[in-house]
């Protein structure tokens, strides 16, 4: 993919934080995106309303991808709605919650991705690109200790990446591109809110040894830049503080 004029995305988990940015940030570079929304439907028609006011085009779409009909759902609404699907962006994540039950946080960060994924690619043509976000956290478990309230998440969603590279041969038959876009702790997420919550002073632990983190919006932007980036499909970026990880893997 070259540009974004003309082209749709999926952005799951995009009503707010890093999701919401990336969908702005994506309609103004020229694609139509379906805003993706859990519960929270006001969150996501404001995302729409600020990207139709800047002359974007976007739709909000309610589905929990844990669900056998929310992946389809979304996909539904792109051909719909749009005529088509060129990218998605896998940026739904959690499992710090304490409601949704033990298993959430694999059946959202592993099986929901998966879902999400062969869905999509039933109508994704030669040229499209996926792109994953993933922590450092998650994505160097195997290799580097992470903070005990947090483990449970990187476990899953590293297992989530790992399901979805599995599929990469599959994509490459079919034209479609796989990125991995890993970052730090970014400044001002729900995970960030809750882990710092969990263990106190994490956030700041991690600041200092980093130098700085990411703020949403700068995190965005990368996300973004994979959209289109001339890479080899595969390929991780990392984006903030990952030297420190690179060095202890």
């Amino acid at each position: 993919m070259s540009t974004l004029e003309g082209t749709t995305a999926i952005v799951t988990g995009s009503s707010r934080g890093i999701g919401a940015d990336v969908a702005q940030q994506l309609a103004a570079q020229g694609a139509a995106v379906v805003v993706n929304y859990r519960q929270k439907a006001p969150r996501a028609t404001k995302v729409v309303a600020g990207i139709e006011a800047a002359g974007g085009k976007a739709v909000a779409v309610g589905a929990d991808l844990t669900t056998p009909e929310g992946p389809a759902a979304l996909v539904d609404a792109a051909v719909s709605t749009f005529g088509g699907l060129d990218l998605l962006v896998l940026n739904a994540s959690g499992g710090m919650e304490t409601s949704m039950g033990e298993d959430y946080a694999l059946r959202l960060n592993r099986d929901a991705q998966v879902a999400m994924l062969t869905a999509a690619v039933e109508v994704m043509p030669a040229g499209s690109r996926v792109v994953f976000i993933t922590s450092h956290q998650a994505h160097f478990i195997e290799k580097v200790e992470t903070m005990d309230a947090y483990e449970p998440v990187a476990r899953s969603k590293r297992a989530g990446e790992d399901a979805l590279r599995a599929l990469i041969p599959d994509l490459e038959a079919k034209g479609i591109s796989f990125v991995v876009v890993s970052g730090d702790m970014i400044e001002g997420t729900v995970t960030a809110t809750l882990l710092d919550r969990a263990t106190p002073g994490a956030i700041e632990a991690r600041r200092q040894e980093a130098g700085r983190l990411y703020s949403v919006a700068e995190f965005a932007t990368e996300i973004v830049r994979m959209a289109t980036a001339d890479v080899a499909t595969g390929h991780t970026e990392y984006v903030g503080g990952a030297e420190d990880f690179l060095a202890k893997s």
